[in-house]
């Protein structure tokens, strides 16, 4: 079940069978996540099978995004990431845009978006992107930055903005168990707030949803990457500063099989 380097190393509960180590050895497994935290694109393939979440969402995104797009569209996925799920949609590149800010993942764009025909562009103000007014039909943004003014300049009239997005609750119960009292990086994300901010740029809201749901690590050391990842919302995290409460979070596995805290995520379509 588990993979990679560091993960053959980690013991978990399985049923019954459990093998205790002691501190020295989990600090050093720990460490070896920590060492190795990285991310290429948007893919958390490393931790596939250790961790769990956006398994029961009461929306899905892509099918969303599929019922509002057809081949004659013009489309900008805004934040692609590394252009992984725009790929998936399937769209005749000549009639699709990109744009990522974060540089390993715009480097990567260049190699995998560049030699198809799409127009890829790096931009990392969501204020300031650079295509003309009345661009598109279609834009989309999951889990990045927006601005509504900006989107709305950038739709033809009729156009739609289709974005499924990160709420500010976002793992806070994980943080307050690392990291105590740490203060919410983005507390107006949701989607009261962001519906007034959409309807205030002139958009009409058509689809809204919000959703609180469970994400789970099945081994300590799942967690300790993916708090590098995050580190938006894990401050200044690292297994020496936080090895007391990540002791704790291993009790919690060995008695109850997982670590558990609650991801926040609300959607939002609008029309111009």
């Amino acid at each position: 079940m588990l993979s990679g380097t560091a993960p053959n190393l980690y013991i978990k509960l399985f049923g019954k069978e459990a093998v205790k180590m002691n501190k020295t050895e989990l600090r050093k497994i720990w460490k070896t996540e920590e060492k190795v935290a990285h991310i290429h694109g948007w893919d958390f393939s490393y931790i596939h099978e250790r961790y769990e979440e956006e398994m029961d969402l009461p929306w899905d995104y892509k099918k969303i995004i599929e019922q509002y797009m057809n081949n004659d569209m013009a489309i900008l996925d805004y934040d692609t990431g590394g252009g992984e799920f725009l790929l998936s949609l399937n769209h005749p590149y000549d009639k699709t845009s990109a744009t990522e800010g974060y540089q390993p993942n715009v480097e990567l764009c260049k190699e995998t978006l560049l030699p198809l025909g799409i127009e890829f562009k790096a931009c990392d103000d969501p204020a300031k992107i650079p295509f003309q007014d009345e661009s598109f039909d279609l834009i989309i943004n999951r889990h990045g930055d927006f601005n509504a003014n900006e989107i709305y300049r950038l739709l033809k009239k009729g156009g739609v903005f289709i974005s499924e997005q990160v709420g500010g609750d976002n793992d806070r119960d994980l943080v307050e168990m690392v990291l105590p009292n740490t203060e919410s990086p983005f507390p107006h994300l949701n989607l009261k707030e962001q519906k007034k901010v959409f309807e205030s740029a002139g958009f009409k809201i058509i689809e809204e949803a919000e959703a609180y749901r469970p994400i789970k690590f099945y081994d300590v050391g799942a967690f300790v990457w993916f708090a590098h990842i995050i580190e938006w919302e894990f401050p200044q995290f690292s297994v020496d500063k936080c090895f007391e409460p990540l002791l704790e979070m291993q009790k919690k596995v060995d008695t109850e099989g997982c670590i558990e805290g609650t991801i926040h995520r609300y959607l939002i379509v609008a029309k111009k």
